[in-house]
């Protein structure tokens, strides 16, 4: 696999003014994201979890510039994404593209499968006037529909077939990078999973990269190379998927990897359950934003906030931010 960089975001934030007053002046701000730094490499698949409202959608909405990032800088392919005007940037957006959450929100109804697909073409003009059709006869049946569905409407399929018209969206301009928010998480399980494994084959014939915006852990495992871990705007823990998976240190990893489902029913497994509600992102708590609900906080995390970085035993490109992930190590093997 290639290890070329292909997205690099640095010390992005994204922050919402909230307007009160007579004259709607700026009163406060939401730290939707603060201050997150991150890589991911060509033909890579890097995953970003966490409960809701943590960033992680508004993340991949920041990197599109579907919402203007309010401070940080966004590197893609070796070109800054935010000097780019409007106009070049909607030539950019050949590169990345999205699948959004609902398949039913995200196709216009009045258009037929076919429309759906050449409008894309033509926005971009990456095929031929001529062509236009025949690619589209293609991308269906690369996403495992029936060519002759081609003239149907969006509301004559089901929510899983949608989905992959989705899909074929998103890959009829040729995109280097395609942003998956929530892609499977209003399909049955049954549906996921071919949603899944069909985003894993296209992966590996195009040679796509992929950011994967998911809260559902099993999904992450099936798919992931990398994985993120964020709470409340910022990264809490970051690593491949096998160390994050086998090895977690942040103490809110542990709760997450504790709430997914054991298939075996005879199966002991500790649940983590945390105490309290996620603080609001628009006064979030000093230090380490998780000291309100972390049953390791002390002093220190309350004052200072805690940079991401690996310990003895972590393996290389695991990184927690947590002040007391060696002395958790150390009770976790006492125990």
């Amino acid at each position: 696999m290639s290890q070329k960089e292909l997205l690099k975001v640095n010390h992005l934030k994204q922050y919402f003014p909230i307007k009160g007053g007579i004259f709607g002046r700026t009163i406060n701000h939401v730290k939707a994201v603060d201050d997150i730094s991150f890589t991911i490499n060509e033909g890579e698949t890097l995953s970003v979890v966490g409960e809701s409202g943590c960033g992680k959608s508004t993340t991949g909405r920041a990197i599109l510039r579907l919402d203007e990032p309010t401070d940080g800088t966004i590197d893609f392919d070796g070109i800054d994404l935010l000097s780019l005007n409007k106009r070049e940037m909607r030539k950019k957006r050949k590169d990345l593209q999205v699948i959004f959450q609902d398949p039913y929100a995200s196709l216009n109804p009045r258009q037929t499968v076919s429309q759906i697909l050449t409008e894309a073409m033509e926005i971009q003009n990456v095929v031929p006037k001529a062509k236009r059709r025949e690619r589209a006869m293609e991308l269906i049946e690369t996403v495992g529909l029936n060519p002759e569905q081609i003239d149907r409407y969006p509301h004559e399929f089901s929510g899983g077939q949608r989905q992959r018209i989705g899909i074929a969206r998103a890959l009829s301009v040729e995109p280097k990078l395609i942003i998956c928010d929530e892609a499977v998480s209003a399909l049955d399980v049954s549906v996921q999973a071919q949603v899944l494994n069909l985003l894993r084959k296209l992966q590996r014939e195009f040679n796509l990269t992929f950011l994967f915006i998911a809260h559902d852990l099993g999904v992450v495992r099936h798919i992931s190379d990398k994985i993120i871990v964020m709470y409340l705007g910022k990264i809490v823990e970051v690593g491949d998927k096998k160390s994050i998976f086998d090895n977690p240190k942040h103490p809110y990893t542990k709760a997450l990897l504790s709430s997914i489902p054991v298939p075996d029913p005879e199966a002991k497994r500790e649940r983590i359950i945390l105490k309290g509600d996620i603080p609001s992102p628009i006064d979030p708590p000093t230090g380490c934003r998780f000291h309100t609900r972390c049953p390791f906080a002390t002093e220190v995390c309350k004052n200072k906030v805690p940079e991401l970085r690996t310990i003895e035993g972590m393996q290389e490109g695991h990184k927690g931010a947590c002040h007391h992930m060696e002395e958790i190590m150390a009770q976790e093997k006492t125990v």
